[in-house]
């Protein structure tokens, strides 16, 4: 896939705020508008629960995918059967659908 700017429409001389921008850009790469991925990220304990959130945590939404990363090979098992219910907490949260799957990546402690 090759990067394209995003063509300007008429009447768009004035430069856009950055969320605006943000979201146009997102949005052109097959994903929800940034500000969507950002209220969810920041709501993330309050969807999945104290425990879960202390040892998984949103990283990206890409290419229709919630990205997690977990800390244990255990908790990546745990949010894979979860997955259904995520997504759905998440786009209930978000007025929209976030992502259509979630792609789990083991990072433990200490290695970032």
């Amino acid at each position: 896939m090759t990067w394209r700017p995003l063509a300007p429409r008429p009447g768009d001389e004035d430069p856009l705020p950055l969320r605006q921008s943000l979201d146009q850009l997102a949005r052109a790469l097959g994903n929800p508008g940034a500000g969507v991925a950002a209220r969810a990220f920041a709501r993330w304990e309050g969807i999945v629960g104290a425990s879960l959130a202390a040892h998984a945590r949103p990283v990206a939404v890409t290419s229709g995918r919630l990205v997690v990363e977990v800390d244990h090979p255990a908790w990546a098992t745990q949010v894979r059967w979860l997955a259904p219910q995520l997504l759905a907490s998440l786009a209930e949260e978000a007025g929209q659908e976030v992502a259509e799957a979630v792609e789990v990546r083991v990072t433990p402690h200490g290695r970032e």
